[in-house]
Order: C-alpha cells, then structure tokens, then sequence
C-alpha cells in the first residue's frame, strides 16, 4: 500500500469520526441529552450509526476535547454539567490562602429594562427588547466584596422575573438550570481597571474613587449562545492574577 493510498483511508476515517462527533453534538446541542446526563452506551450508539467501535470512540474523544463531554472513570461518558458560578474569586484574596467560602449573594435591585444595542447584539436578541438587571453584592467574612451587574434576555430568563430573589441560592447558575431550564457551559472573562463611582463604592463600603479592578463576563449555553452578561467589580488592592507558561 503506497504513502497516498494511506493517507486516503486516514482521511476518510476523519471525515466518519467527525460526522458522528457532529451528529451527537447535535444531540447534546439540542437538548436529547441535558447537561449532566450520561450518553447512550457505546453498544447502543453502534448500532444506532452502524461504524466501527473505534470510530465512536474517536468522535466521543472529539467532544470530549471540545468540552462538550467528559468521561467518569467505571461509570460512563456524560454530558459536561456545565458551569456553577462561584469561579469569579480565582481574581480576588480576600481571606486566608486555601479558603473555599462561598460568598453569600446579596440582591439590591431586580428590574426590566430594555437593551441597548451592544447589550442586544451581546445576548443575541433585538435592540429594545427587555432584559433583567440585577443588582447584588457577594460577601464574604461578613463585608461585602464584590458588586455585580446582571443582564439577562427576559423572554428565556422569565421564571427569574416572576420569583423572588429571596429564594435564590447564593449562586446564581444553579438556578438558572433549575428554575429557567438554561445550563452555563462555558464563560468569557475580559478585565481592566477603573475607579469606583460614589454609590458604588457605598455598597463596597469603600471610599468613593477607590480603585477596582472590573471583571467582564459573557456566559454561554452548551449551543454557544450567550445567556448571560455580567460585570464585577472588587477592590483593587485584593486583585491577583496568576498564569504559567511553559
């Protein structure tokens, strides 16, 4: 067998795997399979494709690099479950090295307002129509930390419009998967630094001006629409950012 002969049949091996990851992240996309819920046995997805075992195996190992799956060792392959919010203090130290306190959510302000356009074109829905804001503050040994700035579509985020924010956990993704039906798979994250404003800083408990860092957040559903748009800011002075290259 000559070297384009082989390269021919490893060619056509990527195009089977790539059209059964295809075909399944269909499935996962459209919600056949939801966040957190285990895939059908390999046997099962045989005989439903009708290929080789190891082309299966080569498109699961595809999704699962794209994040779309993950493997539990003796109990299957799953739908990644997606997101639970409280990664925001990776940014920030406010405590003792190692702690893992969940900050307690303090909600100042639930509203409907319409979108501007760049808010719009962010969440992937028309300039003018409705969107939630909400207002909170995370807190952490008693003081208040971080203040957030929330916007969501009202149309798919309607169950957050109706309940009371009294009965919201302190971590907000959760309930959108359980109240609204909307699992945060992944998120987009851009900083910088700024001043706090005078009312802003009241919240914070920080004198008007002070410096922050301000944390930009897009976060997407396992499809890749943006489902939520979010800005945080902290003090400054209690900002760290650690990255290792290699």
């Amino acid at each position: 067998m000559n070297a384009s002969t082989v390269h021919s049949l490893h060619e056509a091996g990527q195009r089977r795997y790539a059209a059964i990851a295809e075909r399944l992240r269909g499935e996962i996309t459209s919600g056949r399979w939801p966040a957190g819920a285990a895939i059908p046995a390999e046997t099962t997805l045989l005989a439903e494709f009708g290929v080789a075992l190891g082309t299966i195996r080569q498109a699961i190992t595809l999704l699962v690099s794209e994040g779309l799956l993950e493997r539990r060792h003796g109990r299957g392959t799953f739908v990644h479950a997606g997101l639970t919010g409280a990664s925001l203090l990776r940014f920030f130290r406010f405590g003792k090295e190692g702690d893992h306190e969940v900050p307690v959510s303090n909600i100042h302000k639930r509203t409907q307002t319409v979108a501007t356009a760049e808010l719009a074109a962010q969440l992937g829905i028309r300039a003018g129509a409705n969107v939630i804001h909400i207002l909170r503050s995370r807190w952490l040994q008693g003081e208040p930390r971080l203040l957030e700035r929330i916007w969501l579509d009202a149309k798919r985020f309607s169950a957050m419009a109706e309940s009371d924010p009294a009965t919201w956990g302190d971590l907000l993704y959760p309930e959108y998967a359980a109240r609204c039906g909307v699992v945060v798979h992944r998120a987009s994250e851009t900083i910088e630094f700024g001043t706090l404003t005078a009312p802003d800083a009241a919240l914070l408990r920080l004198p008007a001006k002070h410096p922050c860092a301000v944390v930009s957040r897009c976060a997407f559903d396992i499809a890749g629409r943006c489902v939520e748009v979010r800005v945080t800011r902290g003090d400054a002075n209690a900002f760290h950012y650690t990255v290792n290259l290699t």
